[in-house]
């Protein structure tokens, strides 16, 4: 092991006690409050899939009640997607990486950084004490009647705590597009940033454009509850396909928020350990874009049974198709890079992988869900939550543990054991694939989603999915076991240890607080891996 010792100026420095934490501005303290904050939602929402995925081994539902699990599942989804896919690789991963990234000393606006910490943690308190003091039954999406009319939970309370937080996003999107906008380092020009910043930059616009939308509509449901007005309740002449509409036009452009930013963390990682610059580089930073752009235009394709006109089916359906190419570019161009690449399989080269694998799936399945006839038949089944979930969490979370095992000897200034690293990857790979390739298989066959009791006949792919959700809880744990020991008995990283390019990797590992001792000069383009020295990659 290591004798070296970590920098003594650097940004994890305790000297000024746990206050200077809460008071900080520095983006890459931020970035650690975030990784904390997020992971604890992630732990609740996973305790809620848990508790639910044992209820479904048998097909009596005799864990919990039928009350009970509505609320299981609506909060577990309220948690997740709010509060752990939204802001995961933003908040972190890109908190910390894109001043360091731009050549900045911080953000643009260092205090309204911190402030966007403090509103999403507080409009995370609002929805746990909806949580806490009854929960909520109406399911994720707020669907009204069901959180107008017919629930007498904390619907107004959770929609509250998610309207706070909407305010974390728009001003996280707002402080990210200033940066990458008027603080890049002298020479780095808009096609010699890193993927990671497009995509950042994407998911930004996504942010600022989006958020007000599904926070209005949130806040007019709250109304709705609360004054008795009538606008989404029929019960009072209202129109709830309205609701969906509104819904729809900021969550499905969500879904990119999700994973738009996996996307260059999965540029970077294939980049680096495949020793090539990006195959196409141009047309993969420019569908970022275009997959912001068109996710706006797609968001019909949700309310093919909740009576549009066949003409706007047909409309959105064309569109969803459309969506499809730059999301597909980005696939076949990570490919074309790998060949004839040097490519190292390290950790966080499998989790690439695994996104690559599991997104192309989720993909693939979207296309079904695209096409009016099919979407018919597995509407509101586990075909569609299937789908969800090889997009968000095999796609999401896998770039996100992908990222988080590159990034982390310069977060840490540690390295953690790379064998535990690849039975982490491996354990979550087959769990994910063993809980939710059965749920396919489930909504073909006709079982909807949000019962917990169910026909005998769908039991054996049940017990397969349940089984696969214990092995995949237990993939999780595998990283925050080893990466927690690492902290402390993690060999010393050195300031490179991957011999990757990137302005980020010519600071020590942990960052100084301001980042660079000189304002860097960049004269070369993305990834120019072909001027690089050999270099042995851990």
């Amino acid at each position: 092991m290591s004798t070296a010792v970590l920098p003594r100026e650097n940004y994890l420095n305790t000297d000024y006690g746990l206050r200077s934490w809460f008071l900080t501005t520095d983006h890459k303290r931020i970035c650690i409050l975030y990784l904390l904050t997020i992971t604890l939602f992630f732990a609740i929402g996973g305790a809620f899939a848990t508790v639910m995925r044992l209820d479904l081994a048998t097909p009596a539902a005799d864990l919990v009640s039928d009350e009970t699990y509505n609320k299981m599942f609506t909060m577990h989804g309220i948690i997740m997607v709010f509060f752990f896919l939204v802001p995961s690789i933003p908040a972190t991963l890109g908190n910390f990486l894109i001043p360091m990234m731009v050549g900045a000393k911080d953000v643009a606006f260092p205090k309204l950084n911190l402030a966007s910490w403090y509103i999403f943690t507080a409009g995370g308190c609002f929805t746990l004490w909806a949580l806490i003091s009854g929960g909520v039954d109406s399911g994720w999406t707020f669907y009204t009647p069901f959180s107008t009319l017919s629930s007498n939970t904390n619907v107004t309370l959770a929609a509250l705590g998610i309207f706070i937080a909407g305010f974390s996003s728009i001003l996280t999107g707002l402080n990210f597009m200033v940066t990458i906008h008027r603080m890049r380092a002298p020479g780095l020009t808009w096609f010699r940033m890193p993927l990671f910043l497009w995509s950042m930059y994407a998911a930004s616009l996504i942010f600022v454009l989006g958020t007000p939308v599904i926070a209005i509509t949130l806040l007019l449901v709250a109304a709705e509850r609360v004054l008795h007005l009538g606008i989404f309740d029929p019960a009072r002449g209202g129109d709830p396909v309205l609701f969906q509409h509104l819904f729809w036009f900021y969550s499905h452009p969500a879904v990119y928020i999700m994973v738009v930013p996996g996307m260059g963390v999965v540029s970077e990682i294939v980049a680096a350990f495949s020793r090539k610059r990006i195959f196409g580089y141009t047309f993969v930073a420019f569908s970022s874009l275009a997959i912001a752009i068109l996710g706006f235009l797609v968001w019909g394709h949700h309310l093919f049974v909740a009576g549009i006109s066949v003409y706007s089916a047909l409309v959105f359906s064309l569109l969803s198709y459309f969506v499809a190419i730059p999301s597909a570019i980005k696939v076949f161009n990570w490919t074309a890079t790998l060949y004839k690449g040097s490519i190292s399989f390290a950790t966080p080269m499998l989790y690439a992988f695994g996104f690559i694998w599991m997104f192309t799936i989720g993909g693939l399945t979207g296309l079904f869900l695209a096409a009016l006839g099919i979407d018919i038949h597995v509407t509101d089944t586990y075909f569609v939550i299937a789908h969800f979930h090889y997009i968000m969490v095999g796609g999401a979370i896998m770039a996100y543990l992908g990222g988080l095992h590159y990034w982390w000897p310069k977060m840490t200034g540690r390295l953690y054991p790379e064998g535990w690293g690849k039975l982490g990857f491996i354990t979550v790979f087959l769990g994910f694939n063993l809980t939710f390739f059965p749920q396919f298989i489930l909504g073909y066959m006709g079982m909807p989603r949000r019962y917990h009791a169910y026909p005998p006949e769908f039991q054996t792919l049940n017990v397969l999915s349940s089984a696969g959700a214990s092995i995949l809880a237990i993939g999780y744990l595998i990283p925050l076991v080893y990466l927690l020991w690492s902290l402390k008995y993690g060999p010393i990283a050195g300031p490179n240890p991957w011999g990757a390019k990137g302005l980020e990797w010519t600071t020590s590992s942990p960052p100084p607080k301001h980042n660079f001792e000189t304002t860097p000069i960049v004269t070369e383009p993305a990834y120019n891996y072909s001027e690089l020295e050999e270099t042995a990659v851990v």
